[in-house]
């Protein structure tokens, strides 16, 4: 689940890349799952390998937060799924 939310992210990411003409980083979507906050520190550091003036870890963990927050989100809306179910 991990990777594939990561590869899911980035193509994400280079979607937005290509529609704001190179404004956003494509790794920034590498941040977007719910490990927090190991996966924003990767983006940081493999942003710093190819621009040692790259700067991504705030906008890493507020894609972060919002992986978190969506996950919380999702399980919610699971959970009340299987109760109007009768499984919970």
């Amino acid at each position: 689940a991990i990777c594939l939310d990561t590869v899911c992210g980035v193509l994400f990411g280079k979607v937005l890349y290509y529609i704001t003409k190179g404004k956003i980083n494509p790794l920034i979507g590498a941040a977007g799952i719910s490990a927090f906050p190991m996966s924003a520190r990767v983006v940081q550091r493999e942003g710093q390998k190819y621009n040692k003036r790259n700067f991504l870890l705030m906008h890493a963990m507020g894609a972060n937060a919002g992986g978190q927050v969506g996950s919380v989100m999702a399980a919610a809306v699971m959970l009340s799924v299987l109760k109007g179910m009768g499984i919970i």
